[in-house]
């Protein structure tokens, strides 16, 4: 239940901070913004600031509202504004609706929902950085303050010995045969000066401290003994006021890079190979991962959620109709046609577009109920005292 609630106020916090850029946006330029909504209809309740006073909307005269209905509707999934020009039958001739907006102020308002994102993912990196952040400690900008210092577990390769004897990734080495885990290469030769013979590892995680005994085996590709993991000096890492401003920033783009680089290796997958070699996770999967995130503390949900904002952006803004790209993308082609696309045609290809990225949902859904379904089982048992 933690995990579907955590979901959905990230899920929550990413649409709406969207859905407000374009508001804010079409009230800078004079478009009128006939309802924002928290959740999918059918609506729960509306209200409206009529003659300087709030009052609850009635379905059969909210036409008749100068101001925006704000609204919370049933289905808790994010949320929406509704532009007045955006709708296939909408009027185009008075000066308050959308279509009627010079070019680069329509830009501006289909845009202003990633920049939301790409703010909101900066505001928040900016808070993991100030309150301080697990992280490797290799190639640390000066400005830098590095707190509670560990050697951690960062992969466990499977079928070898670590994993069989149920070390996983992330937990902290606290010693190796009785020595004290200081760094990096003091564990590392620790590990390896027991060459064939057991090793006694004494871990931490979340369950507590226990110690374990691996019983190496011989690595051909390395020509030596090994028990299967990868180390790293992990610390809790802090940066100022100022510095944590600019490395906000940096997060923010190599991020987004890291991003764009991911769905244009996607792209050659599916071209060149006709599937996909990396992972794509749906709405069950960015569940799932929200609460394994949420058990490593609040700054890492928020690290998560920051990096998930970015993720949003760079999604909408991709030329595909039914985004804000594909949106822009028509406004573009007016601009080199001189002539809009009839609305009945943009809004038909929208809907096929929507429809086939529901599809698309859909089936990596499935994909992830068979991945994740017994963890969410699992929950919904102990949910209901099963």
């Amino acid at each position: 239940m933690l995990t579907l609630i955590l979901f959905l106020a990230v899920l929550s916090l990413l649409v709406l901070v969207h859905e407000f850029g374009h508001f804010f946006a079409a009230r800078i330029f004079g478009v009128k913004a006939e309802e924002f909504g928290y959740g999918f209809p059918p609506r729960l309740i509306g209200l409206v600031k009529h003659n300087g006073k709030w009052k609850r909307v009635k379905a059969n005269d909210e036409a008749s509202y100068q101001n925006t209905i704000w609204s919370l509707n049933w289905l808790p999934l994010g949320g929406f504004v509704r532009i007045k020009g955006e709708g296939v039958e909408d009027k185009m001739t008075d000066s308050d609706a959308f279509p009627t907006k010079p070019a680069w102020q329509r830009v501006i308002i289909l845009a202003a929902g990633v920049a939301m994102n790409w703010l909101l993912a900066y505001v928040l990196f900016f808070g993991v950085l100030v309150s301080g952040v697990p992280t490797v400690i290799e190639d640390l900008p000066q400005s830098a303050t590095v707190q509670d210092k560990s050697v951690r577990i960062t992969n466990v390769l499977p079928g070898m010995p670590a994993e069989k004897s149920g070390i996983k990734a992330g937990d902290q080495v606290l010693s190796i045969n009785g020595v004290t885990a200081v760094d990096y290469d003091q564990t590392r030769n620790e590990i390896l000066k027991s060459n064939e013979n057991p090793v006694q590892i004494r871990i931490k995680n979340q369950d507590g401290e226990k110690t374990l005994t691996v019983q190496p085996e011989m690595v051909k590709e390395l020509g030596r003994y090994g028990i299967g993991v990868s180390l790293a000096d992990v610390g809790v890492v802090k940066f100022g006021f100022f510095s944590a401003m600019y490395q906000a920033g940096v997060a923010v783009v190599g991020y987004t890079w890291q991003t764009v680089s991911a769905f244009g290796g996607m792209i050659r997958d599916l071209v060149l190979l006709r599937h996909l070699e990396q992972e794509v996770s749906g709405p069950v999967g960015i569940a799932v991962l929200t609460g394994q995130m949420a058990k490593q503390g609040i700054v890492t949900l928020m690290q998560f959620a920051a990096i998930l904002s970015i993720n949003l952006a760079v999604i909408n803004f991709l030329p595909i109709p039914a985004l804000d790209g594909g949106r822009i993308l028509f406004v573009v082609i007016e601009k080199i046609r001189r002539k809009a696309v009839t609305r009945k045609l943009e809004a038909h290809i929208h809907q096929v577009a929507f429809i086939a990225l529901i599809i698309l949902i859909l089936l990596v859904t499935i994909r992830d109920l068979g991945k994740y379904g017994g963890s969410i089982l699992g929950g919904l048992k102990h949910l209901v005292g099963i």
